[in-house]
């Protein structure tokens, strides 16, 4: 199986703080990929460097076997690489419509079709045309965050970045968004790479994950290994017993 995405040995630094330290991961194409830990681990920056936003200052990342960058990317990588933030209220500009929210993807990437693509694109994240002139204000959280991926795939990528995706909506309206995602994956053959500090959605979602903690991986691991608790990192352990639902008892 191929790799659809790569980090070897990646470096990011703020200043004097070292964000990355030496990260290595790879995910095969078509598969979800998870990177866990607590908050300033590391994980959202590891996306962050694959998308352009943070600098890698040594080590090298590499999309569908094409080398990137330090910090640059071009239309084609944005046409192959979508992101899906965490927060759907700041991720939506206030004072533009969803349609017009999805024609500019269209035109900076130059696709025709437009009526044809944003009726496919509301309709694959269950909203339909009835909230196309809608503004982002008029809608739910996880109504926005279903607009949010419907942008990121109406240039038809094959890769997502899902950076807690869910984590700002509540826990009936997590389910739908993540079934949605499940859904979306296997009808369009996506690589997810997805960050999360929730281990039950990792293991839901994703075939690999990394565990991060201080800017480093401490361990990869299946996600059936996790459940099953064949783990070799103490870290590993106590985010089980942090994470809901993954407190284990003994017989």
């Amino acid at each position: 199986m191929s790799t659809a995405v790569s980090a070897h040995d990646v470096t990011v630094i703020y200043e004097d703080f070292k964000a990355l330290d030496g990260v290595s991961i790879a995910v095969d194409r078509g598969k979800s990929y998870g990177l866990v830990g607590e908050s300033g681990s590391g994980k959202s920056t590891l996306l962050r460097a694959i998308a352009g936003l943070a600098p890698v200052a040594s080590g090298r990342l590499e999309v569908n076997g094409r080398t990137l960058a330090p910090r640059r990317r071009d239309k084609a990588f944005y046409r192959d690489v979508q992101m899906v933030f965490q927060d759907p209220y700041g991720s939506l500009h206030p004072r533009q419509t969803i349609d017009r929210l999805l024609q500019e993807p269209l035109a900076i990437h130059g696709l025709s079709d437009a009526e044809a693509r944003i009726a496919r694109a509301l309709d694959e994240v269950g909203l339909g045309t009835g909230f196309r002139f809608r503004y982002s204000h008029q809608l739910s959280g996880g109504q926005r965050q279903r607009v949010a991926i419907a942008r990121a795939l109406i240039v038809e990528p094959s890769i997502l970045l899902l950076d807690e995706p869910t984590s700002a909506l509540d826990a009936s309206v997590q389910a739908e968004v993540l079934n949605l995602l499940e859904q979306i994956q296997r009808d369009r053959g996506l690589t997810f790479l997805m960050v999360s500090h929730d281990l039950g959605v990792v293991t839901h979602m994703c075939d690999q994950l990394a565990v991060m903690r201080s800017g480093k991986v401490v361990e990869r691991l299946s996600a059936a290994d996790l459940v099953a608790g064949r783990i070799d990192a103490e870290y590993t352990r106590n985010l089980m017993v942090a994470s809901k639902g993954f407190v284990r008892t003994s017989a």
